[in-house]
């Protein structure tokens, strides 16, 4: 299955959740498209439950079906809830990262960055969004890319870097000093959903 490029903002409607991040989707109708509205009930079954919330996070980290899987396979490899962890190996990718630090306003736009080659990780470039980033490793912006627009209206614009990585404005680079707490990931995801949908 490829990755959904879609509208955006249907989606979120439809999962009632942001998926940019800003929350704008949701601020003039927080409800479901379609005719009818807010006014659409739909009691959900369990299964439709867990697959909503699969959906949910398979399209906030702008994955594919096999990419999200293979993932979830390996987080159910390491030590600790596998719910978890799948949460955690999602946060690190390049990706992700990327969109934390401020560099990208969105993590569709913070991949496209990844893709052409302007970012670095540990002075070397890499071209690859799923590249997953180990705590210790530094992000950084090529020597070339560093005047680019798109990098600095967003860097502008970012008023919030977690704590779990430190970001210096002036270099455009960041450090992945650690892995997430559950705490500091999405709290609008239940990940315990997920791990029921893929053990059926």
């Amino acid at each position: 299955m490829a990755r959904y490029t879609g509208p955006i903002w249907k989606k979120a409607r439809r999962l009632g959740i942001s998926l940019t991040g800003t929350g704008k989707e949701l601020d003039k109708r927080p409800y479901a498209p379609g005719q009818h509205g807010p006014t659409q009930r739909k009691k959900m079954t369990e299964y439709g439950l867990q697959q909503q919330e699969k959906q949910k996070l398979r399209f906030m980290y702008g994955l594919n079906e096999r990419q999200f899987r293979t993932l979830f396979d390996a987080a159910g490899k390491m030590k600790g809830i596998h719910g978890e962890n799948f949460m955690v190996l999602l946060e690190s990718r390049l990706d992700n990262l990327v969109y934390r630090m401020g560099l990208a306003r969105t993590r569709p736009q913070a991949r496209q960055l990844v893709n052409h080659g302007h970012i670095t990780v540990d002075g070397h470039r890499v071209d690859i969004p799923s590249y997953r980033v180990k705590p210790g490793q530094e992000i950084g912006v090529r020597e070339k890319s560093e005047k680019l627009d798109i990098i600095e209206e967003a860097i502008e614009v970012n008023n919030f870097v977690p704590e779990y990585i430190t970001f210096d404005e002036n270099s455009k680079t960041g450090t992945y000093n650690r892995y997430p707490e559950r705490a500091e990931l999405p709290a609008e995801i239940n990940e315990a959903l997920i791990v029921e949908f893929y053990s059926r």
